[in-house]
C-alpha cells in the first residue's frame, strides 16, 4: 500500500487498556507454556495497531510542522504513550514471571527477556507524568530548530537547507552563511539553553524517583544497554583519545594542506576540496532511480527491498520549509513497511539517505518477516551497523550518483567517518558529565564542551566567539531527544570500519558476514554476534589502535 493511502485514525487508549486487561486476564487463565504463546500473538497485534497509528502522525507531523491536524495528534500521543508504557511493562512483567517461562523463552529469545528486566527497572507509572513533560519539551526543540526562517538572497530557507551555502567552496559565502547560521542559534540561545536545563532536571527527577543517583543508569536502562555497561564504554572513550585522536590529527593536517589553508575551523570542517565537495547529479527522482538500479544490481534481497519502498513511496526526501530538520528510518508494523524521512539539500548528504538510512530499512524489511516480533527490537549499537556499514558497501556504484567526482566522494567519505569518530564519544562524554552533574548552569556546560573540544578535536581552531564559548552543541539534535544513544553511532562505525576494511579484500565475504548480521536482527547479545559474524567487539584493548593502523594504510594509497 502506497504511504498516501495508508489510513490513520487517533489510537483510543481507552479502548487499549481494555484490550491490554482482556489478554493479561487471558494469559494469566492459561494452563501452558503453548497457550501462552498464543495469546502473546495477541500482544502483537495490538502493540502493532498503536505502533502503526502513532508512527503515521509522526511521519507526517514531521513533514509539515505547522500542520494544525498532525500538530494536534502529535501532542495526544506526546501525552499519552508514557501510560501505554506502563501497559506494556505491566503486561511484560507477567511474561517474565510466567510459571511457563522456559518455554516462552525458548521461543522468544533469552534477549528478550532480558530486555524486559531492563525496561521494568526504566519504568513505573509514577513518572508518567515526568515523561509527558519530557516528550513535550523533545517536541518543543525540534519544532524550535524546524521554524528557522533564515533569509538568504532573497529567499527564507530552514537549517537544513543552508547546509549548500555552510559547505561552499568559497570561504566567503561560507563565512556569511555561517554569520546567518550563528545568528539564528544566538536568537535562541537562551531559549535551548533553558529547554536542556528542564530537561535535564526531568530525567534527574525520573531518576531519583526510580531510586537511582542520576540518569546515568536510568538512560542506560532506557537505551537497551543488555551487555555493557559504562566502565565498557569509559574503556572505549580512553582509547579513542589515546589511540584515534593522533591518526584523525593527522587527516585533518592532510585536508588542510588539500584546501590551502594555514589552519582549520569549525567552518571549514564540512569542506573537503578546494573545488567543493563532491554533490550528486540529477535531481531527487533520479537520485531515488540511481539507487534502485543499484540495490537491484547488489543482490536479490536488496533489489526486492528497494523495489518495494520505490513502489509504496515509503520515501519523504524532499526538504520543505516547515518540515523537521534531520533524517530517519522508522517502522510500520501493519504494513510490513519501513519509511524513510530525510531533507534533500543538493549536497552528499542526499546520496547518504540513499545507503545509510536504506541500510536500517533493509533490515528493518527483512526483519519484519521474523514472527517473533522481539526479534526487531535491536539495540542501537547493533542497528547503526546495518546503516554505517551500507554506506561503504554501495562505493561500487558511487559514479552513478557523482558522476566524474566520484573518487573525491569515496576520500570524503572515508574521512568524514573517520573524523566523526571523536566527535561522537565527545558527545557521549559529554551527556556523562551533564547528567552526573544536574546542577550545572547552562553556562558551565557551554564550558564543559568547549573543554572537550581540546581534548578530542585539538586540531580546530577557534575563531568566533560561538565556537570558543563552547555552544554549538545545541544544534545536535540527539542531544536533546536521545540521551546516550550518540555513542551507538561510533560504536557502529567502528564495525562499519571493519567491514570496509574486509571488503576491500574479499567483497563477497563481507557481504554474506553483513546479511547474517542482518538476520540475527535481536536474536543474540551484541558482542555474541559480532563474534558470530567475525567482527571484534569495539571495547576489546587494541580494537580502535587497529583500525586506526589499518585505514591510514589505506587512506595513504588514495588521497
Amino acid at each position: 500500500m502506497k504511504f498516501q493511502d495508508m489510513p490513520y485514525k487517533r489510537v483510543d487508549f481507552a479502548e487499549i487498556q481494555k484490550r491490554f486487561q482482556n489478554l493479561m486476564e487471558e494469559f494469566q487463565n492459561a494452563k501452558s507454556g503453548e497457550e501462552q504463546f498464543e495469546i502473546h500473538k495477541k500482544y502483537y497485534s495490538l502493540t502493532d495497531d498503536v505502533e502503526t497509528f502513532s508512527t503515521l502522525a509522526e511521519i507526517r507531523h514531521d513533514g509539515d510542522t505547522a500542520d494544525a491536524y498532525y500538530k494536534e495528534e502529535n501532542a495526544y500521543y506526546d501525552a499519552s504513550m508514557p501510560a501505554y508504557k506502563d501497559m506494556v511493562i505491566k503486561y511484560q512483567k507477567m511474561l517474565f514471571e510466567s510459571p511457563y517461562r522456559d518455554y516462552l523463552e525458548e521461543k522468544i529469545g533469552h534477549v528478550a527477556f532480558k530486555s524486559m528486566e531492563l525496561a521494568n527497572k526504566g519504568f513505573d507509572e509514577k513518572i508518567i507524568e515526568l515523561m509527558q513533560e519530557e516528550n513535550a519539551l523533545s517536541t518543543k526543540y525540534s519544532n524550535l530548530l524546524a521554524s528557522a526562517q533564515i533569509e538568504w538572497d532573497g529567499e527564507i530557507l530552514n537549517l537544513s537547507l543552508m547546509t549548500p551555502y555552510l559547505q561552499s567552496e568559497n570561504q566567503e559565502i561560507r563565512n556569511r552563511a555561517y554569520q546567518k547560521y550563528i545568528a539564528y542559534f544566538e536568537s535562541v540561545g537562551e531559549e535551548l539553553d533553558q529547554i536542556y536545563d528542564q530537561l535535564v532536571k526531568n530525567r534527574t527527577a525520573q531518576a531519583r524517583a526510580l531510586g537511582y543517583k542520576n540518569y546515568v543508569e536510568l538512560g542506560y536502562y532506557r537505551m537497551n544497554r543488555n551487555s555493557y555497561g559504562q566502565e565498557d564504554i569509559e574503556k572505549f572513550r580512553k582509547q579513542v583519545k589515546e589511540d584515534f585522536v593522533p591518526f584523525v590529527k593527522k587527516v585533518h593536517e592532510r585536508r588542510k594542506n588539500r584546501l590551502g589553508l594555514e589552519k582549520l575551523t569549525h567552518k571549514e570542517e564540512g569542506v573537503y576540496f578546494p573545488q567543493g565537495n563532491p554533490k550528486p547529479v540529477g535531481t531527487p527522482e533520479e537520485i531515488l532511480k540511481c539507487g534502485q538500479n543499484m540495490y537491484a544490481e547488489l543482490s536479490e534481497e536488496t533489489k526486492q527491498f528497494m523495489d518495494f519502498m520505490i513502489e509504496n513511496e515509503l520515501f519523504d526526501v524532499l526538504g520543505r520549509k516547515t518540515k523537521r530538520g534531520g533524517g530517519y528510518m522508522t517502522y510500520l508494523p501493519n504494513h510490513q513497511a519501513p519509511f524513510v524521512f530525510a531533507n534533500f539539500n543538493g549536497t552528499s548528504g542526499d546520496v547518504d539517505v540513499i545507503t545509510h538510512e536504506c541500510g536500517h530499512a533493509f533490515q528493518g524489511y527483512l526483519a519484519g518477516m521474523d514472527p517473533i516480533k522481539e526479534h526487531r527490537d535491536i539495540t542501537m549499537e547493533t542497528a547503526e551497523i546495518h546503516s554505517m556499514s551500507m554506506e561503504f558497501f554501495t562505493d561500487p556504484w558511487m559514479e552513478n550518483f557523482f558522476g566524474e567526482r566520484y573518487q573525491d566522494f569515496l576520500k570524503m567519505q572515508l574521512e568524514d567517518a573517520i573524523i566523526f569518530i571523536p566527535y561522537g564519544t565527545m558527545v557521549d562524554e559529554f551527556q556523562h558529565i551533564v547528567y552526573e552533574n544536574p546542577d550545572m548552569t547552562p553556562k558551565e556546560r557551554h564550558a564543559v564542551w568547549r573543554k572537550l573540544e581540546d581534548e578530542y578535536r585539538p586540531y580546530l581552531s577557534y575563531e568566533d566567539a560561538f565556537f570558543d564559548e563552547g555552544r554549538i552543541w545545541q544544534k545536535q539534535q540527539h542531544i536533546y531527544r536521545s540521551p546516550f544513544y550518540y555513542i551507538d553511532y561510533v560504536l557502529a562505525e567502528t564495525c562499519a570500519f571493519q567491514y570496509k576494511i574486509w571488503m576491500d579484500e574479499d567483497y563477497k565475504g563481507a557481504w554474506e558476514s553483513y546479511l547474517k548480521l542482518c538476520r540475527l536482527s535481536a536474536s543474540d547479545f551484541y558482542g555474541n554476534m559480532l563474534k558470530e559474524v567475525g567482527l571484534k567487539v569495539p571495547f576489546e584493548e587494541g580494537s580502535m589502535k587497529m583500525i586506526a593502523e589499518k585505514l591510514e594504510e589505506k587512506l595513504s594509497k588514495i588521497v
